[in-house]
């Protein structure tokens, strides 16, 4: 899933010829969707910001279309500088921690994680939050741009992991399902998050296992192909 444009900015950044950004506001618009982009790091890499904008305008089309078309087309992506995580979304913004992008400058699709959440929209107790982070995560693992040159990918199962464990390891449990059972789970598991419809039933209608029934198949045999 590499594409030309991070080994670009990977080059920049070896070369030692990355400009510093500018702190600031800037408003991008292309076609439908509009980004602004509100940068409060005089240290972040100019290369850094082009990439998560283009990224932003590669990925976030994509995924609104094939999971939520009425997702929102206006999103801020704030970096800052006082933040001691790594990334959230909320209500068509996204905030990304400097110290993370300063720690991890090939992270690109730390962005194409968030901007998942604001297609999921999600209403409170829509159903379980490994859910939630597994979905966002399985997305960046269909739609990322340049997740190897991030060092990202989704875990081997291990004897410890469970479903409940959110983010990669349930991604990889549910890219296995598409692959199994129905290629369209993951997107028809999203419908009935943001519909508030769904219930533990759901992993039977649709791949006649229960949840952990599922769990315990996958464990025993959790081939996927990449």
């Amino acid at each position: 899933m590499m594409k030309y444009f991070p080994l670009l900015l990977l080059f920049f950044l070896a070369v030692g010829g990355g400009l510093q950004a500018k702190t600031g506001e800037e408003t991008i618009t292309k076609g439908k969707y509009t980004l602004t982009f509100v940068n409060q790091d005089p240290e972040l890499d100019e290369q850094v910001k082009e990439g998560l904008i283009k990224t932003f305008f590669k990925v976030y089309p994509k995924m609104s279309k094939a999971f939520n078309k009425d997702a929102t087309k206006k999103v801020t992506v704030t970096i800052d500088t006082a933040y001691n995580g790594v990334a959230y979304a909320h209500d068509g913004k996204i905030t990304i921690a400097s110290k993370w992008l300063d720690k991890k400058p090939g992270d690109l699709d730390v962005i194409t994680h968030e901007g998942m959440h604001l297609i999921q929209a999600y209403p409170d107790g829509a159903g379980p939050g490994w859910l939630t982070e597994g979905i966002a995560d399985y997305v960046r693992y269909a739609y990322g741009v340049d997740n190897e040159g991030a060092g990202w990918s989704l875990p081997d199962v291990a004897p410890e992991h469970s479903y409940e464990n959110s983010y990669r390891i349930t991604a990889r449990f549910l890219l296995w399902i598409t692959q199994a059972y129905d290629k369209r789970f993951v997107k028809e598991m999203d419908k009935h998050m943001r519909s508030k419809t769904y219930s533990d039933s759901l992993w039977k209608q649709y791949t006649g296992l229960t949840l952990d029934e599922l769990w315990e198949t996958y464990s025993n045999n959790p081939v996927v192909k990449n």
